[in-house]
């Protein structure tokens, strides 16, 4: 069946020729094309062949395969191998919907701080800072939400917790600085009005309303004489979606919370907190001996849970939970231009290190927790205790204050 004369089509007998072989007349190759077979080898019964194992017939051409098929046919693949070729298929999948994810998120960021436009900037020291804001902006809350969520009707931006993570060679230190803290805020241009305003003392949490991220980090630097390397803000809605797509956050309480102002209604014991019992949870401070204190010790814990929760692969290596966790955390998430996707992520694996030992949770240390002001009830710093520990983070060395836990 292999010899095939196919009268009219160009592959049938040579002319002059009964056998159908081609002439015996050899020419030496010219450059680039291949050698001639070798001399006395046929190739009758394999057309399907060709010389040198091509797949082409002697005049060149590709031969055509016969009724049955012509090549033997490869052998099926086992079931093993098939289910190892699906695991590969579907890991990469996952892995390009993660990094498509991520790519999206980056280029979704509102980098609208510009550090390095500010001025008088504290000297960089050894180590990394990051100034974490919560804000208690109600954008992307409706009416309801504000009321379920019982975050009130004041317009604008406050912050309701300021902590500054300092990272470097001996580990993580999650440092709070009260909101209430009595600090001399620098000079500043009231953005809306364009006045201009001396230095003066006025609580920490002023500087943000007044001035914006932007005075809130001048006030940080000159308070502390620490350079903030990188600002990340958000805000309620942000905070609640966060913990909702990440599908809750475990704590355990050692004494039952209930706040009517913050409308945290929680019992004693271990338990996964939605994103509004988080919210109420981090907010409230009226049963706390300490007041503000005691509430920034709070965040410092729920922070770390959450991050906990936030850097697992069940999340990061998952679409269906990433997408949503990114999406939520980007709606009322501010940074500074510097700040990317990556510096994030080492943000959040840097808070889930405190957790397993690798770092300190601290307050700035306190003289006067209910000083009185003109501007109300403040939190008076230890001037002496704060500069030495101020000192030790610039220079990234071992923490060792009477508060470390």
């Amino acid at each position: 069946m292999n010899d095939r004369t196919d009268h009219g089509t160009g592959h049938g007998a040579w002319p002059g020729r009964g056998n159908g072989a081609p002439p015996s007349t050899r020419t030496a190759p010219l450059p680039g094309m291949p050698s001639p077979a070798t001399p006395g080898r046929t190739h009758e019964g394999r057309t399907g062949q060709g010389r040198t194992g091509q797949g082409l017939t002697d005049d060149g051409s590709r031969p055509r395969r016969s009724a049955t098929g012509g090549r033997s046919p490869k052998p099926r693949p086992t079931r093993r191998r098939r289910a190892v070729r699906l695991a590969v298929l579907l890991l990469a999948a996952l892995v390009a919907a993660s990094a498509g994810t991520y790519v999206w998120a980056d280029t979704e960021l509102d980098q609208e701080v510009d550090l390095g436009a500010l001025p008088d900037r504290a000297p960089a020291g050894k180590g990394t800072n990051y100034l974490i804001v919560g804000s208690d902006s109600r954008a992307g809350l409706s009416e309801q939400a504000r009321k379920d969520l019982r975050t009130g009707s004041a317009e604008g931006r406050r912050t309701d917790s300021m902590i500054l993570l300092h990272t470097g060679a001996n580990g993580t230190t999650m440092l709070s600085l009260p909101r209430d803290s009595w600090v001399t805020v620098p000079p500043y241009v009231r953005p809306e009005t364009g006045r201009s305003y001396r230095a003066e003392p006025n609580k920490l949490n002023a500087a943000f309303s007044l001035g914006g991220p932007d005075l809130l980090v001048r006030a940080v630097e000159s308070n502390t004489g620490l350079h903030v390397d990188h600002y990340a803000e958000i805000g309620f809605a942000g905070f609640v979606g966060v913990v909702d797509a990440v599908g809750g956050v475990d704590m355990c309480l050692d004494r039952d919370v209930k706040d009517p102002n913050s409308g945290a209604d929680l019992r004693k014991g271990c338990q996964t907190l939605d994103g509004s019992e988080a919210l109420a949870f981090v907010r409230q401070r009226k049963q706390e001996a300490q007041g503000d204190l005691g509430r920034t010790r709070n965040q410092q814990k729920f922070l770390t849970a959450l991050a906990e929760k936030a850097v697992t692969p069940g999340t990061l290596l998952n679409p269906a939970r990433s997408f949503p966790t990114l999406g939520a955390g980007l709606d009322t998430l501010v940074v500074d231009k510097d700040t990317g996707l990556r510096d994030l992520m080492t943000l959040f694996r840097a808070m889930r290190g405190v957790t397993a030992g690798g770092g300190r949770q601290l307050n700035v240390p306190v003289s006067d927790p209910a000083l009185a002001t003109s501007k109300g009830s403040a939190v008076q710093w230890d001037d002496r205790r704060a500069r030495t520990l101020f000192t030790e983070l610039r220079n990234d060395r071992p923490v060792t204050l009477p508060q470390e836990r």
